[in-house]
């Protein structure tokens, strides 16, 4: 939220704003429109947005090599996971396939396998999984995986 014109006295003045023909809201009016939009809101809309930054925050710190942070990467896509239910049906189909994306980017990365920073998440044929001696080094990974892509053991 905007908070200028907020503090002690500072009212928003009556005059028109630069692209409205009628005078600004007071801080009352505004606290009345920021209190209906509460009304309105659900909270599965707002964890939607939530997620979505988080997925996308998690596919930077794998892809952005500037700004790698695999644990970084790890929170968030566990994150996502505790959450995913909870939303409603079509958008938890589209937040799996968004995480399964980034969990195959991790899991290259994290494997020592090419990542093609910021190459839209699609993963070659016949990769996308941790080498097993990597693996075992840091214990059973609790990242979801699509059925066939682990290598067979």
């Amino acid at each position: 939220m905007n908070e200028e014109g907020s503090q002690g006295k500072g009212e928003p003045s009556e005059a028109p704003g630069p692209s409205e023909g009628g005078p600004q809201p007071s801080q009352e009016e505004l606290r009345e429109q920021i209190e209906e939009q509460l009304r309105k809101v659900r909270v599965q809309d707002l964890l939607l947005d939530s997620v979505i930054s988080v997925i996308n925050l998690s596919a930077r710190r794998i892809g952005k090599e500037d700004e790698r942070d695999l644990e970084q990467a790890r929170v968030g896509i566990e994150a996502v996971r505790a959450v995913v239910g909870l939303l409603d049906d079509e958008p938890a189909k589209q937040v799996r396939s968004a995480l399964s994306e980034v969990q195959m980017l991790y899991a290259r990365q994290a494997g020592g396998g090419p990542v093609e920073p910021e190459s839209g998440g699609e993963a070659p044929p016949g990769g996308g999984a941790a080498q097993p001696d990597e693996s075992a080094k840091r214990g059973p990974s609790r990242l979801w995986t699509p059925p066939g892509s682990n290598p067979p053991r």
